[in-house]
């Protein structure tokens, strides 16, 4: 699945649910301060969506997307400690654009494979609304966070340092 079917993926599943959100054209940015000052919102209102790859075992490896703040970072040792890991770090680009469906810059704060769990740090959650690039460096969407928890669903756990 490419970034446009992903997209194109999310909003239907919004449009389903009946979400509110607004979708924001703009010049191709995945940097979160740089596309939150091309949207006009709030660095901590932004979506940081990262794949991290956590190791239960000798041969065994869980993946997390991990969504924080956009001013804040992802604490590899909360993930590595709330998923019994014993190693947390960044997964390769190749797995976490596989996972996602998207490329780095645009992965989107929801999991659309059942290998990729979905974990959000509360702190993002405090905001009326959230700012992500939609699979796309020249999309955004902004969110109600009511809508996002209902249909994302979800595991909130702190995992921001």
């Amino acid at each position: 699945m490419t970034g446009h079917e992903t997209y194109t993926k999310l909003i239907g599943l919004l449009e389903e649910r009946g979400a509110r959100f607004r979708i924001y054209e703009h010049a191709e940015e995945g940097a979160t301060e740089a596309v939150s000052a091309l949207r006009g919102n709030a660095v901590e209102q932004a979506a940081k969506c990262i794949v991290v790859m956590v190791k239960l075992g000798k041969k065994s490896k869980h993946y997390v997307l991990a969504v924080v703040p956009g001013d804040r970072r992802v604490d590899l040792g909360a993930v590595k400690a709330l998923m019994g890991g014993s190693y947390a770090g960044f997964a390769t680009p190749e797995v976490a654009e596989r996972l996602a469906r998207s490329v780095s810059g645009t992965i989107l704060p929801f999991s659309f494979e059942e290998a990729l769990e979905l974990v959000v740090d509360p702190a993002l959650l405090e905001q009326p609304e959230i700012f992500f690039n939609a699979a796309r460096l020249d999309r955004s969407l902004a969110l109600a966070t009511a809508d996002y928890v209902a249909i994302a669903e979800p595991r909130v756990e702190p995992i921001a340092g």
